[in-house]
């Protein structure tokens, strides 16, 4: 008898009856399943509802697909989170690939016809006296016949997905194909490279050790991106920690190891090892004591062999609240303000890599607290999980956009909808229709500055109309290096950066900050980003103004009119309160951004609204602020302005 690992899910009602010979005789008549379905699995593990799973039944029915298809397909789930459910509903261990790889015995392998093993999807993986280790996507798959080959009479059985599988399959291929030559064939056909593609193939456990050491590192320095570079015969290995790109020299790596490195990076990454020629992008995931992070996997071809860009995304990690962001107060009222409009659209600006989405999912921290507001989102991909949010994945390959998500949202009865980005005129529209139809829409969009973000939306082809009636704030920003708080010191004003700044004559009590170096900042002075902001919401004569569709810089001169709050203005307070250094603004500021953008004497404190008379002076002509306003340490004309320090 074999036993066929430890799968209980099926149990056989055999019936045993004495015959006439005096022998005992079975009859297997059913088999009872005393498991619960997939559906309920899925369903109590939170990644479908109920009706996903009828829908799944129902395309079953009607079309003779298998109930895994029918799942992947409507109920919008991913392949990795159904065969977890599998396993778990089996009983079974979802296997990954790179582990599979360190213990696969190749003898195993050439002792069964490789057609048995495909048709079957069943992989021998290694073998311990008579206990054989399967690796399947298919947990009732038969294996008498393989443990009868292989001489097993125990089997433990490993589930993998199928793309897994096809994985598991291409790294044993390229690693046979390798090791079947030998190193005096590979010398004479192409000498050195063939060498170096030898080295590539194997998964050896030094490499293993390098890999998920580099790992480690990154996310303890809380890099947010692992750069793979090869220029000829020298490796280079950075992080980006607070925007910066950082060598790490402790990593010594040859070409050869380079290569073994991206072959395991591919496998984890579920990519193509054996494709060279082409970009390629994969996701995987890993654990680091009780944080889990999602990383996104992107290769590119070069002179000298491939680069490899790994960026992290902590998953455990909660939303930032407005207040981390380091939003001014007075911006951080406005935007609370903008969120808790019944309809219109807010935009977030800025170069990927600002921060966008971050501070969307600020918003939703807050939306999700009130439980009298549904709120939607789709995104790609999802960063954070916050709960009381339908939060939807997009997935192009088969059809479902964002555009095509909106659609279907404003059938769900939404009180808010995030939309991650408005990539193009499609979803550009259905934002604006969306709004029209009494939704508050949030999302993002690349652009420059607040102002900027209104001619992209006209080159999208969007109604002037229909964006000045729409649109209600927009928020421009970028990131700026914090200095850290453990050795935070006052610098000396560096008088290129301070003309710039102030042309008319700096303000007495302007002070500047540094970082010292310590410990807890590695020396850098910095420690973490802060976000820089440009804040404009939209008023009446805005409105009128992009109703008109302005030119940027007479659009511009009507939004500092109307209290833009600009990236300057946030920079000056910034370095002012010590959270960040003086001689980073000219990183994000343009040289014509540097300077105050209004000359005029009566107009210069007209942008702001004062957090001391609670109120805004909106005429060009308006007296100034007769009360010191919080905000601004310097005035373009001193002579004239009442509220100078």
């Amino acid at each position: 008898m074999v036993v066929l690992g430890n799968n209980l899910g099926n149990q056989q009602l055999v019936q045993v009856r004495r015959g006439d010979d005096g022998q005992l005789h079975e009859r297997t008549i059913s088999t009872i399943s005393l498991v619960p379905s997939l559906g309920d699995v899925l369903v109590d593990m939170g990644l479908v509802k109920a009706e996903g799973v009828s829908r799944a039944e129902a395309l079953c029915a009607s079309t003779g697909m298998g109930i895994n298809q029918a799942l992947l397909e409507s109920a919008n789930l991913e392949e990795h989170d159904l065969y977890r459910a599998l396993a778990l509903q089996r009983g079974l261990k979802l296997a990954r690939v790179e582990r599979l790889l360190e213990k696969v015995q190749t003898e195993l392998l050439e002792a069964v016809p490789r057609a048995f093993l495909e048709h079957n999807q069943v992989v021998p993986v290694f073998k311990s006296g008579h206990r054989l280790a399967v690796a399947t996507t298919d947990p009732d798959a038969e294996l008498r016949h393989l443990a009868k080959a292989l001489d097993a009479r125990e089997i433990d059985l490993f589930l993998l997905t199928p793309t897994d599988y096809r994985r598991l399959w291409k790294a044993l291929d390229l690693g046979q194909l390798i090791t079947a030559s030998t190193p005096g064939e590979g010398a004479e056909k192409s000498g050195k490279n063939d060498m170096l593609e030898q080295g590539a193939s194997a998964f050896d456990a030094r490499i293993v050790t390098i890999f998920e050491a580099m790992l480690l590192d990154a996310i303890g320095e809380r890099a947010s991106d692992i750069h793979l570079e090869r220029y000829d015969e020298e490796v280079r290995l950075r992080f980006r920690i607070d925007g910066e790109l950082l060598d790490q020299s402790r990593y010594q790596l040859s070409p050869t190891d380079l290569l073994a490195l991206v072959n395991v990076i591919k496998v984890s990454a579920s990519m193509d090892i054996a494709e060279r020629r082409l970009p390629q992008g994969g996701r995987m995931r890993r654990r680091a004591g009780t944080a889990t992070y999602d990383m996104r996997v992107q290769t590119q071809p070069s002179l000298h062999g491939e680069h490899v860009v790994i960026r992290l995304l902590p998953q455990d990690t909660r939303p930032m609240t407005i207040e981390d962001l380091g939003f001014p107060e007075v911006i951080a009222r406005q935007y609370k303000r903008l969120i808790d409009s019944p309809a219109g659209m807010v935009l977030v600006v800025g170069p990927t890599g600002s921060g966008k989405s971050t501070t969307l999912y600020a918003a939703l921290n807050i939306l999700a607290q009130d439980a009298r507001r549904k709120v939607i989102t789709v995104e790609d991909p999802i960063e954070y999980a916050i709960r009381g949010v339908q939060q939807t994945q997009v997935r192009p390959r088969i059809g479902f956009a964002f555009a095509d998500a909106m659609r279907s949202f404003v059938r769900q009865d939404p009180d808010v909808i995030l939309v991650g980005e408005i990539r193009d005129q499609e979803t550009a529209l259905e934002a604006i229709r969306a709004s029209q139809t009494g939704h508050l829409v949030l999302s993002t969009l690349h652009s420059n500055d607040a102002v900027d973000a209104v001619q992209r939306l006209f080159d999208l082809g969007m109604h002037p109309n229909s964006i000045a009636s729409e649109l209600i704030g927009i928020i421009a920003q970028r990131l700026a290096k914090r200095i850290c708080a453990s050795c935070r010191e006052p610098a000396p004003l560096q008088p290129e950066i301070v003309a710039e700044l102030f042309p008319q004559g700096t303000p007495p009590s302007f002070r500047a900050f540094r970082g010292r170096g310590c410990s807890r900042c590695a020396g850098r002075g910095t420690r973490g980003r802060i976000a820089v902001i440009e804040f404009l919401r939209v008023t009446a004569t805005v409105r009128r103004a992009i109703s008109r569709q302005m030119q940027v810089d007479e659009l511009r001169e009507h939004c500092l009119d109307s209290g833009l709050f600009t990236l300057r203005d946030t920079s000056v307070l910034l370095v002012q309160n010590g959270l960040i250094p003086l001689d980073d603004l000219p990183r994000f500021l343009p040289a014509e951004r540097m300077a105050p953008e209004h000359q005029h004497p009566n107009t210069i404190c007209l942008r702001l609204r004062c957090p001391r008379l609670r109120k805004s002076w909106r005429s060009r002509r308006a007296r100034p602020h007769r009360a010191r306003c919080a905000l601004r340490p310097d005035c373009c004309a001193p002579a004239r302005c009442a509220w100078r320090r």
